[in-house]
């Protein structure tokens, strides 16, 4: 099928041939009849694309603040690296509002097949979008019309937080799309409404709705007009449906407000506040999240958990509802709006004409036509027939996860050890057709049985969430395929006991299929040379490493118990490893503390092993990013050796090592990606055993609680 992406890093956009998506539990797999254009979020996101890097920086200086203090902690050239990645993923456009109409779902018993439903999803012949941000289209609404269902939710959430009443004068400033929909729904609502913007025509449409307008352009005053419509009083509201740079509609609302009113920002302005403006007349000021209630919440979006709706009246959901109901009614009038069409096989013309701006548009609406399969869940990217002179036959690499660790860390170390690569999976597509074209797979593929399917594929990766490890370790194990799972390899103890069980039954005399996780760290370089000089020293070590994990949000999916298992399971099961390596002996006793907040991800894990080595991981969530990440002491014989942030190892009291420093930082993953695929061609022995790993992870889970 086709979808629109668009380059963060040139500004192109193209219509790209991708897979079709495979239907997640809770969404709806929809074909597109129309969709449209929100042409000031795209348009945007168009320009940042075309900026030159130090334009880039301008537009986002809480961006070039990460920037710096990742040079800092990580090195100039990993940071490089990183931001070119990142600016090199293609963002799929039109997020905001489409018409679909529904061919498949799940067992969602309030949608059909055959519904014409609007939803949120992209531009793009097929999607699979979430049930709360879909909603039924009526009968009497056209394809196009409805495609203005979402964008008219935002200025309908605008309306619900500024909370007018029947008779009461309301002004929108910006009419824009947002803000002439916003104008109708007010008047729908029995207000009084003043309509501003510089452009003469959209003047000219609020006015036919049934507005007041002041035209910039024409040197009327919006201040004046504003006292004179409501009797000297001024506004009861002010919504800003504008986009601007300057903070001069908010000053500008300010002085066209009653005592006492309601200024609500919609669109994007500046937010420099004059406080004489808000103190002398007790004015209210709130920005608006997008659709309304449940917007960024994954419980109500992803989880299709709804609020009640005797507690949330207006959810993203409903707000859709009620403007398509508008629409039904006759009293939000869409046709005036819409001022382009293309067929969405010339899509690319449509942003053209918004990047180039020779010609007044207003609604842009794209066009389908129903070519798109349904059931092609792979595309060929790179025939096998093309393929270059690769140094290895054998293997044959399939991979499951398309995300910014296989990106960025995986796949250019799987790349250099000449493994032939077939399949990527991942869920939209998007990302794995972007990276199967970047690193030369032979297929991009939203099917993940194709690849435990294909007995050309050998080996597989595993970069998913965490708790689909599990499950795909499992039937990768199954279907008889060497295994390379990210960490963790599981969540639950019983899910590493049917691990366990699994790998046992397919175990032979001579075992030629591998498992590993992907505990790196006991790959790099510094690593390395502690481990061999440990080595000489024959009595028990200390172990201290310390961790400036950083914060991440308690709703984040990796602070989820049933999704990422939390950052103990997720990430902490990476120095249990470290330190088991280092140690070279089982552990025999474990003891955690925990800081008492509502993550507990701040911890102290001491460990015990058989040699009496003791081990200290201080894994801590409340620092500061501008202090390195990582770093292990270790103390034995009346010796030191202490590594900083993988960067610089030192000695203290070691006769034939004081120090070695890299240039850049190096945490192992491209050495243990290199040892896999040796240890798969040699049909050898896992490079971490599997013994380990079993320990270390129920270690992990244990003390996880």
């Amino acid at each position: 099928m086709k979808q629109i992406l668009q380059s963060l890093k040139t500004g192109q956009t193209e219509l790209t041939e991708v897979p079709v998506p495979q239907n997640r539990d809770g969404c709806l797999l929809i074909r597109t009849n129309a969709s449209l254009i929100s042409a000031g979020t795209e348009r945007m996101l168009v320009e940042f694309g075309k900026a030159n890097l130090l334009e880039k920086a301008r537009q986002q200086p809480d961006k070039v603040k990460q920037v710096i203090d990742k040079i800092r902690t990580d090195g100039l050239v990993p940071t490089i690296e990183s931001v070119q990645n990142k600016l090199d993923q293609p963002i799929p456009l039109g997020y905001r509002s489409e018409e679909r109409r529904k061919e498949i779902s799940g067992s969602e018993s309030e949608f059909k097949p055959g519904d014409r439903i609007v939803s949120n999803g992209p531009h793009a012949e097929i999607v699979s979008v979430p049930k709360n941000l879909c909603a039924k289209i009526p009968e009497n609404i056209s394809d196009e019309e409805a495609s203005f269902a979402v964008v008219g939710a935002i200025g309908l959430q605008g309306i619900r937080l500024a909370q007018p009443s029947l008779g009461e004068f309301f002004v929108v400033t910006g009419l824009g799309l947002i803000g002439l929909l916003t104008v109708q729904i007010l008047l729908a609502n029995g207000c009084k409404v003043l309509g501003i913007d510089i452009d003469s025509s959209k003047c000219a449409l609020a006015k036919e709705f049934g507005a007041e307008t002041a035209d910039i352009s024409k040197g009327e005053n919006p201040a004046d007009i504003a006292m004179s419509l409501s009797n000297g009083i001024g506004a009861d509201g002010v919504l800003i449906t504008a986009s601007a740079k300057s903070s001069e509609p908010v000053h500008q609302a300010a002085k066209m407000c009653r005592k006492r009113g309601r200024i609500v920002l919609v669109g994007v302005t500046g937010l420099e506040i004059n406080r004489s403006d808000f103190y002398e007349k007790e004015l209210c000021f709130q920005v608006s999240c997008s659709y309304g209630p449940g917007r960024y919440d994954s419980e109500y979006e992803e989880k299709g958990h709804d609020y009640p709706i005797a507690f949330v009246r207006w959810t993203e959901q409903r707000n859709f509802e009620a403007v398509l109901d508008l629409m039904a009614s006759g009293k939000l009038n869409i046709r005036p709006l819409i001022t382009h069409k293309f067929p969405f096989a010339e899509a690319e013309k449509a942003y053209k004409l918004i990047s180039e701006n020779k010609e007044p548009y207003l609604g842009i609406v794209l066009t389908y036509e129903k070519h798109a399969d349904l059931c092609k869940h792979s595309i060929e990217i790179n025939a096998p027939a093309k393929r270059t002179n690769y140094e290895i036959k054998e293997p044959v690499a399939g991979v499951i996860g398309a995300g910014n660790f296989t990106g960025q860390v995986l796949l250019p170390a799987l790349k250099k050890t000449g493994i032939r690569l077939k399949t990527i999976a991942s869920n939209t597509g998007v990302s794995g057709t972007h990276l199967a074209k970047k690193f030369g797979f032979e297929l991009s593929s939203t099917d993940t049985e194709e690849i435990f399917n294909d007995s050309e594929i050998s080996t597989i990766f595993i970069t998913t969430r965490h708790s689909t490890h599990a499950c795909f370790v499992v039937q990768g194990l199954k279907a008889n395929k060497n295994v390379f799972v990210e960490k963790p390899l599981c969540l639950t103890l019983d899910e590493l006991n049917e691990i366990t069980e699994v790998y046992k039954d397919q175990e032979t005399g001579s075992r030629s299929q591998i498992l590993m996780v992907g505990f790196n760290r006991r790959f790099a370089p510094h690593v390395v040379k502690t481990k061999e000089l440990l080595e000489t020293v024959k009595e028990p070590k200390s172990f201290i490493m310390t961790v400036n994990a950083g914060m991440i949000p308690p709703n984040h999916w990796t602070q989820d118990r049933n999704i990422g298992g939390g950052r103990i399971i997720g990430e902490a099961c990476h120095f249990i490893d470290l330190l088991r390596f280092l140690a070279d002996n089982k552990i025999s006793d474990s003891k955690i503390t925990k800081l008492k907040n509502k993550t507990e991800d701040t911890v102290t894990l001491l460990l015990g092993f058989e040699d009496g080595s003791m081990g200290t991981i201080h894994y801590f969530a409340n620092g500061d990013k501008s202090f390195p990440k990582e770093r292990l002491e270790i103390f034995c014989g009346g010796r030191i050796l202490h590594l900083d942030n993988f960067r610089i190892l030192k000695g203290y009291g070691w006769k034939n090592f004081n120090k070695m420093k890299l240039w850049q930082q190096d945490k192992g993953h491209a050495a243990g990606v290199k040892a896999f695929v040796q240890a798969v061609q040699g049909g050898k022995q896992s490079p971490v055993p599997f013994e380990e790993i079993v320990e270390v992870m129920k270690m992990a889970i244990q003390v996880s609680g």
